[in-house]
């Protein structure tokens, strides 16, 4: 019995020229609208859970990439067996606290600096890496 974590797409999306004209036509600056709205909604607390969604949407967003997700494979003789994984988190009061005194001003920091690199266009594969990774630095969010 062999076991396997992978990534896997849960929808193919567009091709990569329709992702390439929907990023020059639509995705550069509407992203930075949405992560400006995201941001003011994190820090008013009360919105922080609609900002977060936003947050996670940014890729989709900019560049329409496809949510992946994690599966185990399992196989058992013949068969196998595909489920879901979810990655553990820190317990809740560790990504609070961490949120309350670092999460909210480094993650505006980190959108900036990521939206900075993709204006300067030599560096929109550093500012993609950086948007994939904003809910880590909001919250401490595992994936």
């Amino acid at each position: 019995m062999s076991q396997q974590i992978i990534v896997v797409n849960e929808a193919s999306g567009p091709g990569c020229l329709v992702r390439v004209l929907w990023f020059v036509l639509v995705g550069w600056w509407l992203g930075l609208i949405v992560s400006g709205v995201a941001w003011l909604l994190v820090i008013t607390i009360i919105l922080l859970p609609l900002g977060l969604m936003m947050i996670n949407k940014l890729p989709a967003v900019m560049t329409l990439k496809p949510a992946s997700q994690r599966v185990q494979v399992v196989e058992q003789g013949d068969t196998m067996v595909v489920s879901q994984v979810e990655e553990q988190q820190r317990s809740f009061l560790v990504r609070a606290l961490y949120f309350v005194f670092v999460g909210w001003w480094f993650c505006g920091l980190w959108m900036a600096t990521a939206y900075t690199f993709v204006i300067l266009l030599v560096t929109i594969p550093i500012a993609f890496w950086m948007y994939d990774r904003v809910p880590a630095v909001t919250t401490l969010r595992r994936y």
